[in-house]
């Protein structure tokens, strides 16, 4: 019996054997929690972005290897296309003067990778999605040359044994078809991380699933894919789609995609771990040495490697991460709602917005979500991505009556969310300076009401009003955008047009 089941390297062994290391790394989990293994409270966090390689005329430029080994940096790294990259930011204890610091840091990371990049004729394009993209750039020839890719993109396509559909609604409808998951790489992001302990991890988690509403509606920054004007912001679905293994008969049965907001609130971390090993397949049932459970009795800390390869491959918006530092296990957060840019003030903004809201609504001695359905909390998230910052979402009314109300997320924003953003950042020992700074961004973004999506978009209608056509509009747009982007000035204040 050991011929092969799929046009792929795996057999039937290889996928029992990894579900067996899948049932002892949770059971293992589960020990650590209980015998209270994991590191203390260090309010460590931690941030991620993923960038677009461009030329001067806007156009995507797939040379990611030319201008890594250009850098030459170990926090710049690769992504899924030849057009991505990454930077990595150290983690940082979530205090003082922590936002200028992590501004300072990108300002010259990101400007000494653009001039590296400048020398192979490519630029940095921080933004959601890269304007100019077409679907004959997101083909698997351009997918970056690492197997680690090949095998995702080849286990995916064999899951769901058919081409990929994109079909988004928006402003324009976009229709198309795929033969591979490259689509996937139009979406560039900002990944933030929270390290907490377990007793705090549902508390931290629930909070960023009941705010990623109002994080997307303030930070959109993706309206456009493949020419066409769709969602503010396009990334979700687009992620979803392209990442699928459902055949359409599977999804008309209800089967979860593996891109998932998920559908309960949380008692403990082992919820998400565990959920993830009943309603997800292995794609990548690679298995290492390690016998996690042997380890465990032998006093040691395992590394899991199984349950965090299946875990990476559960496209959560807010996913759990565990993780081994000095040999101490550590919890993590990690939130991936965000769209990347328009700014490092930009990106900061959405930052400390975030991370004072979760501290805040943490802390609650009656919290948001045993108030808000969690179902109106992914309604919030799709209203925001549809509409952006002429979102309107369902919050908890205040005082005794109780209920819920829907009301425009600016407003939202503005009277309740941004007063706990600011306390929860208080709670956390960030200097008033920087609090004061980068929360200000957020409520002048409410005030005009102006975000990277609504940006582009006007500039884009301004451009063809102009007499510019669909494709040297995008183009004039991404290169106007990246122009007002190197002046570091946020984009609320950015002058209108291409």
């Amino acid at each position: 019996m050991g011929e092969k089941v799929v046009a792929d390297r795996f057999d039937l062994s290889d996928r029992q054997r990894y579900r067996r290391k899948l049932r002892q790394c949770l059971q293992s989990l589960e020990r650590l929690l209980e015998e209270k293994r994991f590191d203390r409270p260090r309010n460590l966090m931690g941030l991620e972005i993923e960038l677009n390689l461009a030329d001067a005329h806007g156009m995507p430029q797939m040379m990611n290897a030319e201008v890594l080994e250009r850098i030459a940096s170990e926090d710049f790294q690769t992504e899924l296309a030849q057009f991505n990259l990454e930077v990595n930011i150290v983690p940082h204890q979530l205090s003082g003067r922590v936002f200028d610091q992590l501004a300072e840091e990108l300002r010259t990371g990101l400007a000494y990778a653009d001039r590296q990049a400048s020398e192979v004729d490519a630029r940095i394009v921080m933004i959601g999605i890269l304007p100019t993209l077409t679907d004959e750039d997101l083909v698997s020839s351009n997918l970056t040359s690492a197997a680690r890719y090949t095998l995702l993109n080849d286990q995916i396509m064999a899951s769901r044994g058919e081409e990929v559909v994109l079909d988004i609604q928006g402003v324009e409808r976009l229709r198309c078809t795929s033969g591979s998951i490259a689509p996937e790489a139009a979406c560039t992001s900002v990944q933030l991380h929270l390290q907490v302990t377990p007793e705090r991890f549902p508390d931290a988690w629930n909070a960023a699933q009941a705010v990623a509403g109002a994080q997307i509606a303030l930070g959109a920054n993706s309206p456009f894919l493949f020419g066409r004007e769709l969602w503010r912001e396009s990334r979700p679905p687009l992620f979803l789609q392209s990442t699928d293994t459902r055949p359409p008969e599977l999804s008309v049965q209800g089967v979860r995609p593996r891109t998932w907001f998920g559908e309960r609130w949380i008692d403990s971390a082992y919820d998400l771990f565990e959920e993830n090993l009943r309603y997800f397949p292995a794609l990548l049932p690679i298995c290492q040495d390690e016998e996690p459970l042997r380890v465990l009795d032998e006093g040691g800390t395992p590394t899991l490697a199984e349950l965090a390869l299946h875990n990476g491959t559960v496209y959560r918006w807010n996913r759990p991460v565990y993780g081994v530092v000095d040999g101490v296990p550590h919890l993590r957060v990690e939130n991936r709602v965000l769209p990347a840019g328009p700014t490092v003030t930009d990106v900061l903004a959405n930052t400390a917005f975030y991370y004072g809201l979760v501290r805040a609504l943490s802390d609650e001695p009656r919290p948001v979500w045993a108030r808000l359905p969690f179902e109106d909390a992914s309604r919030n998230f799709d209203a925001a991505c549809r509409h952006g910052i002429d979102a309107h979402l369902w919050w908890p009314r205040a005082g005794r009556g109780g209920g819920l109300a829907q009301v425009p997320a600016v407003r939202l924003v503005r009277e309740e969310l941004l007063p706990l953003a600011a306390a929860g950042l208080d709670a956390w020992g960030v200097e008033a300076a920087d609090r004061d700074r980068y929360l200000s961004v957020i409520e002048e973004r409410c005030r005009l009401g102006v975000n990277g999506a609504s940006w582009q978009a006007a500039a884009y209608h301004r451009a063809q009003e102009a007499g510019l056509d669909r494709d040297k509009a995008l183009a004039a747009v991404t290169r106007r955008y990246r122009e007002l982007a190197l002046t570091g000035e946020p984009v609320h204040t950015w002058p209108a047009g291409p």
